[in-house]
């Protein structure tokens, strides 16, 4: 398999989870300028993460505390409750649609993003050409995610919202138990 193939699908394989939360956050119904800024954040995090991971992956990883798995469930685990609940009371989910809330996604989404870094030049030595790559397909994915998961909520309502929290919390979960 060629080094452009298996950068390309590991770009696809990275963003499969950008996806699925997207459609999370599409329930949310967000602007478009509020899904084009969350797509273009998520494609910035996902090109300077793996350069991170790359430079500093290994001295990090030593140094680590708690796995980084586990801080993926608390913020997926903390946004799905907050959706949820917001769900419930019939309030503006300002959390997840503020700066930082957007902040938090893409970094819980770019982890993987990171230790993929660390190997990343056993791959390849095109690592600009590489991340670019990552940057662009997970930018697309979250893009179509909002945009289906818009679909959805429009059509489903409120229980579009809770389900996308409940799912939130059970892949925030799923992380741990990997």
């Amino acid at each position: 398999m060629s080094a452009h193939l298996t950068i390309f699908l590991i770009a696809v394989s990275l963003s499969m989870d950008t996806f699925s939360l997207s459609l999370c956050y599409g329930t949310l119904n967000l602007s478009k300028q509020k899904t084009i800024l969350l797509s273009i954040i998520v494609g910035i995090f996902h090109f300077f993460m793996p350069l991170i991971g790359m430079n500093l992956g290994n001295m990090i990883i030593d140094k680590l505390i708690i796995d980084g798995k586990y801080i993926i469930m608390i913020i997926l685990t903390f946004i799905g409750i907050d959706m949820i609940l917001s769900a419930l009371k019939n309030e503006e989910k300002n959390l997840l649609v503020s700066f930082f809330g957007i902040l938090l996604f893409a970094f819980s989404v770019s982890l993987d993003s990171f230790s993929t870094g660390i190997g990343l030049r056993l791959i390849t030595n095109e690592i600009l050409e590489s991340v670019f790559i990552f940057s662009i397909i997970s930018a697309l994915f979250t893009y179509a995610g909002i945009k289906l998961g818009r679909f959805l909520s429009v059509k489903y309502g409120k229980i579009a919202n809770i389900i996308g929290g409940v799912i939130l919390i059970l892949l925030g979960i799923s992380f741990i138990l990997h």
